[in-house]
């Protein structure tokens, strides 16, 4: 919206130039997002409240838990403001990939909330069924894949992935390049859901993606970063970054309250909306295949239900305390903000290694 008011009048007043520099934007709507979520934050957080809009802990669950009891959640609806208005703010709101990635951030916010609404408002324990859930997911990728198949946003989007620490090697995927967009949504947003099982978890982890994919953005839509890296160039793929700097910038604010004891938690509003923007950014960058390493974390978080859920189903013991794995390690004897701190460090490491990726080729 700013780029737009400002950029017509730069023939008149010089100085709004400065509202073509992506890195400028991008910061500004960091600030902004940031800004938001202060601001709004408690004010949602108090209707939350007002509406009993409480979460209820799992039986299941550590004991030590049992204290959140009550808590406010659907906080995601902070964070998708936080998101949404700072990029139609300062983005250019012509540009396709900005239109994509709102999209699913959206998407899956809505199927999130219902989720939320159905078990927290209407007392329905298991919310919305999981074959619902799951096939809002495959519904978001299948349009996702179909547009980016047959209307790609820029000329150079083909259905190729790139493959980290290698040059000039692409899997061309072709007519299954639909079900792989499929299932890198679906995973990423699961995976998201999977691992906000703490105070400030998964906000954390998803900030630091952000910061990342907001440098691979930055560097896949520039002609002379992407040639010099030998990595594909995307036209128009680089006002990603003002969407990565919300997401930043709204994963902070959000932290602010969500920090242990959080005062508020996000709910599936937040953690399929974010899941989703995280697999959406992969995708449209061509860094499936990274994203992988890039959300490590999530990954780990993952594989450690999947190997819990098979070897009791095989052999009827448990490999791990408890799973996802981070109730592992509040079992062993961490504390709950020693396990997030050192899994944040984890996060920060696979970010680095991921941008490592694109010198060490």
């Amino acid at each position: 919206m700013l780029y737009h008011l400002f950029i017509p009048l730069t023939k008149y007043i010089s100085g709004f130039n400065i509202f073509r520099y992506i890195t400028f934007r991008a910061a500004y709507s960091t600030v902004t997002a940031m800004f938001i979520c202060f601001l709004f934050g408690p004010y949602i957080i108090k209707l939350l409240k007002k509406y009993q809009v409480k979460e209820t802990i799992r039986r299941e669950g550590p004991a030590s838990h049992y204290t959140k009891e009550g808590t406010p959640t659907m906080g995601g609806i902070i964070i998708l403001i936080g998101i949404i208005v700072p990029t139609l703010l300062w983005a250019d709101l012509t540009n396709h990939y900005i239109h994509l990635v709102l999209l699913a951030t959206l998407w899956m916010g809505i199927v999130g909330f219902i989720d939320d609404y159905l078990k927290v408002v209407k007392k329905q324990p298991k919310g919305m069924v999981a074959k619902k859930k799951f096939a809002g997911q495959i519904m978001l990728g299948l349009v996702l894949g179909l547009i980016l198949y047959f209307y790609p946003p820029s000329p150079e989007f083909t259905t190729a992935t790139g493959i980290p620490f290698f040059k000039h090697i692409a899997i061309r995927l072709g007519v299954i390049y639909v079900p792989f967009v499929i299932i890198v949504i679906a995973g990423s947003s699961n995976a998201v859901n999977l691992t906000d099982g703490l105070d400030g978890l998964a906000i954390g982890l998803v900030g630091i993606c952000a910061a990342a994919f907001g440098a691979i953005a930055y560097i896949t839509g520039r002609v002379d970063f992407s040639r010099y890296l030998s990595i594909e160039y995307l036209e128009g793929a680089g006002e990603l970054t003002i969407f990565c700097g919300a997401l930043l910038g709204s994963a902070l604010g959000f932290l602010w309250f969500n920090s242990y004891p959080a005062e508020v938690f996000m709910g599936d509003t937040g953690a399929l909306s974010l899941g989703a923007a995280l697999g959406t950014l992969a995708v449209l960058t061509k860094n499936e295949v990274l994203l992988i390493i890039m959300g490590g974390v999530f990954v780990v978080e993952v594989l450690s239900v999947m190997i819990q859920v098979g070897s009791f189903k095989m052999t009827g013991k448990r490999v791990f305390k408890m799973s996802p794995i981070h109730h592992h390690f509040e079992l062993l004897g961490w504390s709950e903000p020693k396990v997030v701190v050192r899994f944040w460090i984890a996060g920060i490491i696979f970010a680095l290694i991921t941008l490592s990726t694109f010198k060490i080729r």
